[in-house]
């Protein structure tokens, strides 16, 4: 039975009109760029892919377009990362929904880099189109080679004869935040690359230049203007907005994020010599009046599903407690907290770090053991990304200051600090209640600009942190890492862990990616310990599990780790199943569901006999040697190491 189509609604926006035509156009495109999240959002436009693929049907196959040119699909980068599913597939979810959208030719963005250049040559070989990037060259690959081997310049033939010349083109400002990208790049001028290669694609019989690009709009219009009108149209993405402008001729245009916009663009020659194009473009909002694609919400339902085995899953393992308890992060030093902001300082090189403790949502504290992926996305659920700034000495104190300004009572802002350390009297006034503070071991100098890695949500000034506000919002902070080019710290995790993996690595882990974890972890272990694993010969985890109705022995911290131990680590050979893993693997992740959802319990009434019993709970005690069972892995086991000092006013 053949698929209805569904009905969508007349909302079109027109962004520009060239003005009155008598037949059909010659070209019709599509354009998007910067799309991360599958669902929708909550507000409008929604959004969501499964709405996005309706008006692509739409343009594709709807009556008023019968007999008129085929669609052209074009995409200006960023599908990879970030959001909490690619932390999980490490992007791949995102190819049958690039593919099935009829994507004919995308420019290479930043975040597609963000699990190496190796993991997207994997990506990009499964897609159906190529990817495109002319001005950043890989001499390791071979004279004028892209990175990632993606293609240079692309040439398509429409439907109706018309050949399509295409240039991807990146701007030098994101390459200097990728920090696994492989050495030697070469980077060119993309107004000097577009002026060599344009010419050519004429010469090989293109009849309309398009360039896609991942850049912001000041570098796609500078590009405009520098190049005079060679190209017809640059079609950008970085940015996440919409925006359409003329310079010298060629149309600028940009089409939003998150399959929450696309553009609809129609093409035609122009009847007099002058070998230019009339354009017409309509702007389309994914709003919650399309309807849904049937067939692609099928797809996402198909291409999640997996997702919650592999959360159940074992990504590390700690051999201390990990205190991410609100009581503790929300008003003294947490050894988990250290380690997080340690990881950040260390990725990014920055001279220090400060998180609002709210970034850490497990409360509770995770024992000794197998650390699950879901753990991991459960306590830092967040999806801004982290950011490097400079700012002052001055504004960082500030920013201590407002982080405490509240204490005792349990507000996330309270900060949690990485290489400075500082004293705070909480009976002082709000607004005065640092004693003494060091960046490095040296008091801060107020008037020093210091180079401070910190979550996106704290730059944008929010919970009070106005003193790190970036100059774009109005503050005076400058961006190094914006947060489109920053990457969630639940990658960042998931990364640290892979680094310290002995036996099943990621095949597409890279010798850039490896040498670059290999520098943090090994600056991180300075003050966290990393144990290595066994030398059993004989597996670790066990063949059987123990019923878990067989009495309290069943919950002893040992049995619990073992128990937990049953499912096998993340699988990160980036095999090509379906993800629905076999029997014993849905058993395992079934087990352990159980025992976090019996934890949960018994941690809820402990809670609430120790409030009436007025006892306070106590961390459990790290591993002893020969303790750590695990061999496929080495073991993290973070400290407090006195950062954070409390000389009056302590919350007992």
């Amino acid at each position: 039975m053949p698929e209805k189509k569904a009905e969508v609604p007349p909302n079109e926006s027109v962004t520009y009109n060239s003005g009155a035509h008598d037949g059909p156009p010659d070209l019709r495109l599509v354009h998007y760029n910067d799309v991360y999240h599958v669902d929708q959002s909550s507000s409008e436009p929604v959004g969501g892919v499964s709405r996005f693929m309706t008006l692509i049907k739409h343009y594709e196959e709807d009556e008023k377009f019968k007999g008129q040119p085929n669609l052209v699909t074009l995409f200006s980068g960023d599908a990879f990362n970030p959001s909490l599913e690619s932390s999980v597939t490490k992007g791949d979810h995102m190819i049958p929904l690039l593919n099935n959208i009829g994507t004919d030719a995308a420019a290479i963005g930043n975040h597609d880099l963000d699990f190496g250049v190796r993991q997207f040559r994997h990506l990009s070989s499964k897609c159906n189109f190529p990817w495109l990037v002319a001005n950043v060259l890989d001499p390791a690959l071979g004279d004028s080679v892209p990175i990632g081997n993606c293609k240079r310049t692309h040439i398509i033939t429409s439907s109706n004869g018309i050949k399509i010349g295409f240039i991807g083109l990146g701007e030098r400002e994101w390459l200097a935040t990728i920090n696994s990208l492989p050495p030697d790049l070469i980077y060119k001028s993309a107004t000097e690359t577009a002026k060599e290669l344009v010419p050519k694609l004429r010469a090989e019989g293109a009849e309309i230049i398009i360039a896609l690009t991942h850049m912001r709009e000041p570098n796609d219009n500078k590009l405009a203007e520098q190049t005079d009108g060679i190209i017809d149209i640059i079609l950008g993405g970085h940015d996440h907005y919409y925006n359409h402008s003329i310079i010298k001729g060629t149309h600028v245009l940009r089409s939003g994020t998150d399959f929450k916009q696309l553009s609809y663009l129609e093409a035609r020659r122009r009847t007099d010599d002058s070998g230019r194009w009339d354009i017409d473009i309509i702007r389309r909002d994914v709003t919650s009046a399309i309807p849904d694609h049937a067939p692609t919400v099928e797809l996402v339902d198909k291409l999640t599903a997996s997702l919650k085995t592999t959360l159940q899953k074992p990504i590390g393992y700690t051999a201390a407690p990990l205190d991410a308890r609100f009581r503790t992060v929300r008003l003294k030093e947490s050894n988990i907290a250290n380690w997080v902001c340690d990881i950040m300082r260390h990725y990014y090189s920055g001279d220090c770090s400060i998180m609002a403790s709210g970034t850490v949502r497990g409360d509770q504290v995770y024992p000794p053991g197998p650390i699950l992926l879901k753990d991991i996305m459960n306590c830092f659920p967040f999806e801004d990304p982290v950011v490097v700034i400079k700012v002052t000495g001055q504004a960082i104190w500030d920013a201590l200051e407002n982080g405490l300004s509240q204490y005792p009572a349990l507000e996330g802002r309270f900060p949690q600090v990485s290489n400075i350390t500082f004293k705070f009297d909480g009976h002082r006034p709000s607004g005065s209640r640092i004693v003494d503070a060091t960046i490095g071991g040296k008091p801060i100098d107020m008037a020093r600009k210091y180079v401070l890695v910190t979550r996106g949500y704290m730059a944008r000034g929010k919970d009070g942190y106005d003193s790190l506000l970036i100059e774009a919002e109005g503050g005076s902070a400058e961006e190094i890492v914006s947060e489109e080019n920053g990457i969630l710290i639940s990658m960042l995790l998931r990364q640290y862990f892979m680094s310290l993996r002995v036996v099943g690595k990621w095949n597409n882990w890279g010798n850039s990616m490896g040498r670059y974890w290999d520098g943090v972890t090994s600056k991180v272990s300075a003050s966290h310990a990393h144990l290595d694993p066994t030398t059993a010969s004989a597996p670790t985890s066990p063949t059987a599990r123990t019923d878990a109705s067989s009495g309290w022995d069943n919950w002893t911290p040992q049995k619990i780790r073992e128990r937990k131990a049953c499912a096998m680590p993340v699988d990160e050979s980036d095999s090509d199943n379906d993800g629905t893993g076999d029997k014993g693997e849905g058993e395992a992740a079934g087990e352990i569901e159980r025992i976090d959802r019996e934890m949960q319990v018994m941690r809820r009434v402990f809670d609430k006999w120790a409030r009436m019993a007025r006892v306070e709970g106590r961390v459990g005690e790290e591993l002893k040697e020969g303790e750590f069972e695990v061999d496929w892995t080495r073991a993290i086991a973070p400290r407090v190491e006195g950062r954070i000092i409390c000389v009056g006013g302590e919350q007992e």
